[in-house]
């Protein structure tokens, strides 16, 4: 190749000095390659190994072809990674106010191993608005809230950008639902639109943060009494994650995610795997009912975030806690360990946690065991997307229902699976100025 150049370059100067630029390209890529000691296809391959890693990425960061192609052109309607294609169908078109009938039948097996189906009855009737709200609230709560049974999920403000929340929350008013926060903090754009919020407090006490990362009795106070904080979570761990913590990255703590978060910015943002301020079931009872007594609200709730449910025993010690306490959480939100999130080690995202089916229903039989579910609301999470999957889990014997990709999806999320680029997502577009517009706020 170097010969046929120089010969070319004798020949013809100009049309010599051309074809040199590809060939020297070729060999500082190749020789880069042989040098480099990361990757040991490029070194074994020099710069061929470059098209397997176009296919194929090894990692999320590297620009691949192979979820695309996978997406467009081999996945089937019904193919679930973590939502098929219908699925998300569903969705897309629902937000857009278009149609979503099916034509000629079910496309599914209904003989196949997993179908599910609902019995109906043959004698149905008309059902009114408050058939699709429950009322939450235990004997000792100030004011009970009438929640809608299928609301917004928890996702933090970094996580996801301003003006994704500002839609959200915007959808929550327009609809009558709330807004989780998610664990990020409570910040001025949850509150602007005007829609009910689910405050989410995680093990990072964002929003009720003493300087030293403790709990904050007067921080705590000044969010919790606002009108528009109607319920208040106490996360325990998530789904997607269990007991695993979380750090976000000193660059994406901008001003107003330090605000909301009562974090320095630019510096590391991290969330422990556990609670300090309390201990043990009995601790979170109290804990949560010195949570309640710290509010001037009259319409403060507190729960017991249990997410993705682990050793049973543990649930089961929190359930007898609040039964011998005869107060404590007015409601326990169950989140299923086939949650997502925007990253999480594949061993916890996998492996952990029990999945929403078994935790729900393990939730309920210990409540209804204890003789205190008449007056604790079970809300679920976890791959709820359409009216089916929430009557599901309501026949499971959760009340209420939280979804966040389905929401995800109507505000522009394709399924990329690659949410920490910063680029495959609608929501992580709009963290740049740039693109601020493309997801309009409400």
């Amino acid at each position: 190749m170097i010969g046929a150049t120089a010969v070319l370059f004798v020949a013809n100067p100009a049309q010599g000095a051309i074809a040199a630029v590809p060939v020297a390209l070729f060999w500082y890529r190749g020789l880069k390659d042989m040098a480099q000691d990361s990757h040991t296809v490029l070194r074994n391959f020099p710069v061929l190994g470059h098209i397997r890693f176009l296919l194929e990425a090894s990692d999320c960061k590297a620009a691949s072809l192979r979820p695309e192609i996978r997406q467009y052109f081999i996945e089937s309607d019904t193919d679930s990674v973590p939502f098929s294609r219908a699925q998300r169908s569903i969705v897309y078109q629902r937000a857009k106010l278009q149609t979503d009938n099916l034509p000629f039948g079910t496309r599914r097996n209904t003989y196949g191993e997993g179908y599910e189906w609902i019995k109906h009855s043959l004698s149905p009737v008309h059902l009114d608005d408050a058939c699709g709200r429950k009322v939450v609230g235990g004997p000792h709560c100030k004011q009970p809230y009438s929640a809608s049974i299928m609301n917004v999920s928890a996702m933090s403000y970094g996580s996801i950008s301003k003006n994704a929340v500002l839609a959200l929350n915007g959808g929550a008013k327009m609809g009558g639902f709330y807004h989780n926060t998610g664990e990020g903090g409570l910040s001025k754009y949850h509150l602007e639109p005007g829609g009910d919020i689910v405050w989410n407090i995680g093990t990072g006490y964002f929003g009720c943060r003493a300087e030293d990362g403790s709990f904050s009795p007067t921080a705590f106070s000044a969010n919790a009494s606002r009108p528009q904080v109607k319920m208040i979570e106490i996360k325990l761990s998530q789904g997607a994650k269990p007991a695993h913590g979380g750090i976000l990255p000193a660059a994406k703590v901008s001003a107003d995610i330090a605000e909301a978060r009562g974090v320095p910015q630019g510096m590391d943002c991290i969330s422990p795997p556990g609670h300090s301020e309390f201990a043990g079931p009995a601790g979170l009872v109290r804990f949560a009912d010195r949570s309640a007594a710290l509010s001037d609200a009259p319409s403060l709730l507190c729960s017991a975030f249990i997410s993705c449910v682990g050793n049973h025993v543990e649930l089961a010690g929190i359930v007898r806690a609040m039964q011998e306490s005869g107060s404590g959480p007015d409601f326990i939100n169950i989140d299923g360990g086939e949650g997502g999130t925007g990253a999480a080690p594949p061993e916890f995202s996998n492996s952990v946690g029990t999945p929403l089916v078994d935790a729900v229903a393990l939730a309920t039989d210990l409540l209804i065991g204890a003789g205190i579910r008449e007056r604790v609301t079970v809300i679920c999470a976890g791959k709820v997307l359409s009216g089916f999957s929430i009557v599901r889990n309501m026949a499971l014997g959760a009340d209420i229902c939280n979804s966040a990709r389905a929401m995800m999806f109507a505000l522009g999320c394709i399924q990329a699976s690659r949410p920490d680029t910063l680029r495959n997502m609608m929501l992580k577009v709009c963290q740049s100025t740039l693109y601020a517009s493309v997801c309009a706020p409400y």
